[in-house]
């Protein structure tokens, strides 16, 4: 009996021995992360940016959806304890300027909205009771857009850069808190973006030397006998600028001089493709200009030459309308994407404004003499007549200053009769002598054999 009391109390200390060793193990072990937003690609309920989407903010949260920053976004809550300036609703809908917004959402510019939204981002928490007081001046901050931002006190107002702190720690979550601020921030790149894009600077540079001129008669260039004033147009027409044929290489136009290209077309041309995919339904239209032809090589030399361009692009469901005939032909995706070339620039509101006001306006094309005739119809631009017709479905796609594209519905094919039209055949005029006439050569030939009596009774 004592043998099994002193057994049974052995055991006891034994248990309590490994029951202690296995919860220190456990308690060394590092704990699981419960932070839904860390690590495993979704964002917590309670996370501050679905607090930024819920929120009163509702123009703030658009702009980060339309700049396509939900998954910056989630990986920066992942990592960080981040702080939202967030500006009122007012600022963006009345304070703004129309132009400077139409900027920022134009396709071609997502990466200014982004580093402008990635500007009112601070990738750590700063409450009110973190702010700079007035003795310590302007604190400096890093932004998520790797800017950085002023963090000041004074008069007794809190301030970011030159926007107010109007609602401070208007939300607050376990991951980031969210200020509202009066006005927009905008970053000195961007601005400077803008103001490029508004004054056209980037693509109206100054040209050293002036175009040559040419020779109506010969069709050849003069030599120059005076410098001409910079920044004038190629004195070829366009036409004779393109190249001789779609199966050989585009030949350069004889524009400005100079060994530079004074416009960076070969840019310009990849900047509204890329546009163009950004844009989304108009794969087909890109495919062609850069995959099937050279027509994109051809049209960044004729730009960087100073010529303009109007491109009328048809959706991905108008070129799947298309039949293998007509595509097969040698050259076929070449005319077809010529006649769709105006060598104008026009934007939508130009060439409403001139069907509206002329009725029916034919427009040339680089498919040489064919013309594209547009008129005005249903409130829109209408090109071509009949069955093979379209209408400007997309307007201003991409526009800056020497290439514009605008959207259409449809495939455009020249009409036949315009060929027959613009080739004329001289018809040469036949004029009856009169008997007189005929008389006096027959007298004059009789006077030269020396017959001096026939030509006096002639007489």
């Amino acid at each position: 009996m004592d043998r099994r009391i002193y057994g049974g109390s052995a055991v006891i200390p034994l248990f309590l021995f490994f029951f202690f060793l296995i919860s220190s193990t456990a308690s060394a072990l590092p704990k699981n992360n419960t932070n839904p937003s860390s690590g495993s690609g979704q964002i917590n309920s309670n996370s501050v940016l679905v607090a930024l989407l819920d929120s009163r903010y509702t123009e703030l949260a658009e702009l980060v959806e339309k700049a396509l920053l939900l998954q910056t976004l989630e990986d920066a809550v992942g990592l960080h304890n981040i702080t939202i300036f967030a500006p009122r609703n007012e600022a963006l809908e009345r304070d703004l300027d129309p132009e400077f917004k139409r900027f920022l959402l134009e396709p071609g510019n997502l990466k200014s909205l982004q580093t402008l939204l990635m500007f009112h981002i601070i990738p750590h928490r700063v409450g009110s009771d973190q702010w700079p007081s007035e003795d310590s001046g302007r604190v400096k901050h890093p932004t998520l857009g790797n800017d950085q931002v002023h963090l000041s006190h004074g008069d007794g107002k809190k301030m970011v850069d030159s926007a107010e702190i109007i609602r401070p720690d208007d939300l607050t979550r376990p991951d980031g808190l969210i200020h509202g601020i009066e006005r927009l921030l905008i970053p000195r790149s961007v601005q400077e973006d803008f103001n490029r894009r508004r004054s056209l600077q980037s693509i109206s540079a100054v040209l050293p030397e002036g175009a040559p001129e040419v020779d109506p008669r010969t069709n050849r260039l003069k030599k120059p006998v005076a410098p001409k004033p910079a920044g004038s147009p190629p004195a070829l027409p366009i036409q004779s600028a393109m190249a001789p044929g779609p199966s050989l290489a585009p030949a350069p136009a004889p524009g400005p001089g100079g060994k530079h290209h004074h416009f960076d077309g070969e840019a310009q041309v990849k900047d509204f493709i890329h546009t163009l995919l950004h844009y989304g339904g108009y794969n087909e239209m890109a495919d062609i200009l850069v995959n099937l032809t050279s027509l994109a090589t051809e049209m960044g030399r004729l730009v960087s030459e100073g010529y303009v361009l109007t491109v009328l692009a048809p959706n991905d469901e108008a070129m799947a309308k298309l039949t293998t005939d007509q595509l097969s032909e040698p050259g076929a995706p070449e005319q077809i994407m010529y006649y769709h070339i105006i060598p104008e620039y026009q934007t939508e509101e130009s060439m409403y404004n001139s069907v509206r006001r002329f009725g029916k306006v034919k427009f040339d094309t680089l498919r040489f003499p064919h013309k594209v005739a547009a008129k005005e119809a249903d409130g829109s631009v209408k090109f071509g007549d009949g069955v093979r017709s379209a209408y400007l479905f997309d307007p201003d796609i991409f526009t800056d200053g020497r290439i514009s594209v605008q959207g259409i519905d449809g495939v455009l094919f020249p009409q036949e009769e315009e060929l027959v039209e613009s080739v004329k055949i001289p018809v040469k005029k036949v004029v009856q002598p009169r008997r007189g006439k005929l008389l006096e050569v027959a007298c004059s030939m009789l006077g030269a054999v020396g017959k001096e009596t026939y030509l006096s009774k002639c007489r």
